[in-house]
């Protein structure tokens, strides 16, 4: 982040002024806070003119769901909206969801998808490897330059001599990525990379009413970054796996002929709003997007509860208002034609006998406490209707330590990384790096990260470069559930183009069928055996073990199997849905 003007810093500031009041109104607080407020789509009208009443003012409207912004500086306005008959809900706006906040701010909750310390570390220890084929692919010149170092793509055939060979996705696909924003500037996401379709619904918020850095200084004077950017890196990865093209260029992705969308719901910190989200669901929908990827989950609460008994009526009503409007747009997409793909979270959980939260709320920081949560409290966006699931496997294709998983929860899984997977030991931790997951890497967080030598080189084995002439691209290892699910959401994007039909100048498959498919053509795969199964070995403690309840078929643990791209695009003729 560079320089910012006063004013755009401060208006940031001021919206979210307030939050750290939960629990009831402001009291005696008059400083500006900001809203979210739920109504009736045919009563916008009236939803105007109660906030008005309760001393508000409407900042953002989506009148296809029902959802609006609201800034106040009136103590009581959530009392006082609450209670309008044009109003069905009212929650402090907040930021609702992470995808991983920038490196500077990493907090322990996310330490799964970036092994910072050991990054630090390592570098200068081991010069990283360049443009390296390696492995299997070696002698093939059709193939990428880093494919040999693309286990993931090997474990679920999205390969030249697998799905490359029958279908690479059409441009008419779009794929949809709701995350940080998608770098697309970078060489190898630049080629299906469509701009002008690609929206950032997010304002950065250089601090918090505390002083805390949020995103840091704004960039330009509206504190809107422009819709091909990603400040923080998470985006830019998710998107690479999906729909890197073949170029001769570093790594291809599932689907390497699709067209990305970026529908940028994430701050560079990696914090989520619920305005924003809902404002990705309803524009994917519109707009023809055919799949997205949602590789986060709300917050403050890690469950959303609609009565928790540990919990004031005010968060109650918070939690409620954030299940209701997130379902909203969830519906709305759906409904309009949008395959929706989520990853099973990273809190080595069984999400079918959920038991206790100990993270919400997890902001405004250190405000959190004991809840007993159940089965009626949902994780979102994963635990939506209509969304598919996906937990993470490793190289070995046992469940990534860190993975969620749950019967009747998981949908498919698919290769996320697993550091502590095949070649790994205490001894040798470097060992795992390429156990996780290689995708694209923005240049200008890498350099911000602090992980290139002066001459552009990378520093750390978790960074590799690859260039083509003049031209050179960077990407990095990576694991988590948010890596795993951009490969099922790939294999849905693949589906799409082998069966849908042409629509408005694009591509269309009702998202029944699209699920259908892509769990027909799953790899099934039985429970880890023993069962169940310890991580001791890998110096993890009890609470990572994991009991795997369910058939080959059908398991707690895999869903309905590994997703295998190159079944995908061949089992549609033999399966007759609908």
């Amino acid at each position: 982040m560079k320089k910012a003007l006063f004013a755009a810093a401060a208006v940031a500031a001021a919206a979210l002024t307030g939050v750290l009041s939960v629990g009831s109104d402001a009291g005696s607080d008059t400083r500006p806070a900001q809203y979210v407020v739920l109504y009736s789509p045919h009563a916008s009208t009236a939803m105007k003119a109660a906030v008005v009443q309760a001393k508000g003012r409407v900042l953002r409207a989506n009148n296809r769901v029902g959802v609006a912004t609201v800034i106040s500086a009136n103590p009581r306005f959530l009392s006082q909206a609450s209670a309008a008959r044009a109003i069905q809900g009212v929650a402090r706006n907040r930021p609702i969801g992470t995808a991983g906040p920038k490196r500077a701010k990493l907090r322990p909750k996310f330490s799964e998808e970036y092994q910072q310390s050991l990054r630090k570390a390592s570098r200068g220890l081991k010069a990283a490897p360049q443009s390296n084929a390696g492995g299997a692919y070696l002698h093939n010149s059709r193939a990428e330059p880093l494919a040999g170092k693309q286990w993931d793509m090997r474990m679920i055939h999205a390969t030249v001599d697998g799905s490359y060979a029958e279908e690479r996705g059409s441009p008419r696909t779009l794929v949809g990525v709701i995350d940080t924003g998608i770098d697309g500037n970078h060489p190898d996401i630049a080629p299906n990379f469509n701009r002008s379709l690609s929206r950032n619904f997010t304002t950065d918020i250089p601090n918090d009413p505390n002083g805390e850095v949020i995103d840091g200084p704004c960039e330009v004077p509206s504190c809107v970054d422009p819709n091909d950017v990603d400040d923080n890196g998470h985006g830019t990865h998710v998107a690479s796996t999906i729909g890197s093209p073949i170029n001769g260029l570093g790594m291809a992705g599932v689907a390497p002929n699709v067209t990305l969308v970026n529908l940028r719901a994430g701050q560079d910190s990696g914090f989520f709003f619920l305005q924003p989200s809902v404002d990705a669901f309803t524009f994917a929908g519109d707009h023809g997007v055919d799949v997205v990827n949602m590789s986060y989950f709300v917050d403050p609460w890690l469950y959303n509860c609609r009565g928790n008994a540990a919990d004031s009526p005010t968060q109650q009503a918070e939690q409620r208002t954030i299940i209701e409007a997130m379902q909203r747009g969830i519906d709305y997409a759906y409904q309009h034609g949008v395959t929706m793909v989520a990853a099973a979270g990273n809190d080595h959980s069984n999400l079918a006998q959920a038991t206790g939260d100990d993270t919400s709320p997890d902001y405004p920081l250190n405000t959190s406490y004991h809840r007993n949560v159940d089965n009626n409290c949902l994780i979102l966006p994963e635990q939506g209707n209509h969304v598919i699931g996906v937990s993470s496997v490793g190289p070995s294709t046992r469940k990534s330590d860190f993975s969620n998983y749950g019967y009747e929860k998981i949908d498919v899984s698919a290769p996320g990384g697993w550091f502590r997977d095949t070649g790994w030991t205490p001894a040798n931790p470097l060992g795992g790096v390429e156990n996780q997951i290689l995708a694209a890497y923005p240049k200008n967080v890498a350099e911000a990260s602090g992980d290139l030598n002066p001459d552009g080189s990378p520093n750390n084995p978790f960074v590799v470069r690859d260039c083509k002439g003049a031209v050179c691209a960077y990407y990095q290892w990576i694991q988590g559930t948010s890596m795993a699910s951009p490969h099922a959401t790939g294999v849905a994007a693949l589906i799409v183009s082998q069966y849908g039909h042409r629509s408005h100048g694009g591509i269309t498959l009702p998202p029944l069928f699209t699920k259908a498919y892509l769990q027909a053509s799953a790899t099934n795969t039985p429970c880890m055996t023993p069962n169940p199964f310890s991580y001791a070995a890998f110096l993890r403690p009890p609470s990572y073990d994991t009991f795997c309840e369910g058939t080959p078929e059908y398991n707690g643990v895999y869903g309905d199997g590994i997703v295998d791209a190159l079944r995908a695009v061949e089992i549609g003729h033999d399966l007759h849905v609908g």
